[in-house]
């Protein structure tokens, strides 16, 4: 199995990525950290691992709380003994609006989260993955953070500086063994886009027209499936990317080729 006897954190479990990661980490032999703030969301997920013959540990975690993210660590580390990878998917996406019109003082917020709050948790990882010799973290990102979408820029901005900073982590993480790259997700065929598709339906548009105005930008013709965009992510830290770090992968089924 890919990640057979690793132990993997994974931030902002919620119910779209996050949680098909958790269990496909889980099915590919890996312990599992969840950590979100909705400690009964994450109960349910680690619950359905465990069941499944898995291993996974649940902990309420507010990433811009320094305090919060050592707990997170301190409770996976003295249950499993070990922490090999780290996936920051913890999100705050902020209001839909233009940079003419958007409200500057809320973007320190939206930062703290995306950007800051994987810069907590690395730093806490840190000393586990030092002991351990080595590990990988993978920051997910987005793909409007070079291919703009309307309405999104405090989100965008947020994650962009997520970009910089895991070329800065792995420059500075590497000399300890550990390895930082990052996926700049695009269209992900889960729960929250097909509610987006549903939303413009019963505004009166056809969703046959909703569907192919996403795919039609994409070359392979297909919104991607949310489990295959987990599986990119997994692959950071798996073995397979063993001399892999500073690097960032598109997952968008084409719709922006990075040059």
């Amino acid at each position: 199995m890919l990640l057979q006897d690793k132990v993997i954190i994974i931030s902002g479990v919620g119910a779209g990525m996050g949680s098909r990661m958790a269990k496909l980490a889980a099915l590919e032999g890996a312990k599992v950290g969840l950590a979100s703030r909705n400690i009964d969301y994450i109960n349910t997920v680690a619950n359905e691992i465990i069941n499944q013959g898995g291993e996974a540990l649940a902990c309420s975690t507010d990433v811009t709380c320094k305090e919060d993210c050592h707990k997170l660590v301190k409770k996976v580390g003295k249950k499993y003994g070990r922490i090999d990878g780290l996936i920051n998917s913890a999100y705050q996406h902020g209001e839909w609006a233009t940079t003419d019109s958007t409200n500057a003082d809320s973007w320190a917020d939206i930062y703290n989260v995306n950007c800051v709050g994987a810069l907590r948790m690395a730093q806490a990882v840190l000393p586990y993955m030092k002991s351990c010799g080595g590990g990988a973290i993978v920051n997910v990102s987005t793909m409007t953070t070079v291919n703009p979408f309307p309405g999104e820029a405090s989100y965008a901005a947020s994650k962009g500086g997520l970009n910089v900073l895991t070329k800065h982590m792995a420059n500075d993480f590497g000399r300890f063994g550990i390895r930082v790259n990052a996926c700049r997700m695009g269209w992900i065929g889960g729960d929250p886009v097909y509610g987006y598709i549903d939303a413009q339906v019963n505004n009166g548009r056809k969703r046959e027209d909703v569907i192919n105005e996403i795919t039609d930008r994409i070359p392979i013709g297909i919104i991607p499936p949310e489990e295959d965009c987990a599986k990119a992510v997994l692959y950071f830290v798996s073995d397979y990317a063993k001399v892999i770090t500073g690097a960032t992968l598109d997952v968008n089924g084409g719709q922006y080729m990075a040059p």
